[in-house]
């Protein structure tokens, strides 16, 4: 049996966030992996372009075309990208979904405001904290239009009354130290998503981009063994 894996990353992000799981699944199977770059995500976009019609469309175009190619298929999403996976689940035959750091409830704004002036400072100083892609969004945040963020905020609103007629077998994958994310969001999904397979994991120390916590390595084989079993 063949099988695809297709990544979608978050809100401002990029297939980077999911870097080392896609590379973890690639070294570990024979899949066939595919993280699209979402419309308006392109580094030097700023999100000037690009919709939540348009970014749910190339997450859902990309789907066809794997479906197409390989006999099931597994839709693993970051953040934004989880809600993206759990639309796509209710329109198409996805075998299982993996849920990481699913941005299900709103951006805390006080740790939106910190994590800004952190950034602002470490701009300033051309340094940089290990593994906080502060570097990265520096341009994206501060090129991001209002218009963006609401269009953020269509993509939770176009998910949220059907969590439970979600039935693809899920795993959710939560960071306890994610400030952007409430941890709370993922035992509120997992309670109120309709899936009858459901796992849910928690890295101690993972932060909201979870694919590079301390403990990746831990989860990592959690998830694989979530996709392979029957």
């Amino acid at each position: 049996m063949t099988t695809g894996v297709l990544f979608i990353h978050g809100f401002t992000g990029g297939p980077f966030e999911i870097a080392p799981l896609k590379q973890f699944l690639k070294s570990h199977t024979d899949w066939k992996v595919v993280s699209p770059v979402l419309p308006g995500h392109e580094m030097d976009c700023g999100l000037q372009k690009g919709s939540a019609a348009s970014w749910v469309m190339a997450a859902e175009l990309e789907l066809q075309g794997l479906l197409k190619e390989v006999d099931r298929v597994f839709v693993i999403g970051f953040s934004m990208g989880g809600l993206i996976a759990m639309y796509l689940a209710l329109r198409y035959p996805i075998t299982k979904i993996v849920l990481l750091s699913a941005a299900a409830k709103y951006i805390s704004p006080k740790i939106l405001v910190e994590d800004a002036r952190i950034m602002m400072k470490s701009s300033m100083r051309h340094r940089y904290p290990p593994d906080s892609f502060y570097h990265l969004y520096n341009y994206k945040l501060t090129h991001t239009p209002i218009r963006a963020a609401l269009e953020f905020l269509r993509v939770v609103r176009l998910v949220k009354p059907y969590h439970q007629d979600v039935k693809t077998p899920v795993c959710i994958v939560q960071g306890e130290k994610d400030g952007i994310v409430p941890v709370s969001t993922a035992s509120l999904l997992f309670e109120q998503l309709g899936s009858e397979h459901k796992k849910l994991i928690y890295s101690e120390r993972g932060k909201h981009h979870i694919c590079y916590s301390d403990d990746r390595d831990v989860w990592f084989e959690k998830v694989l063994s979530f996709l392979i079993e029957d």
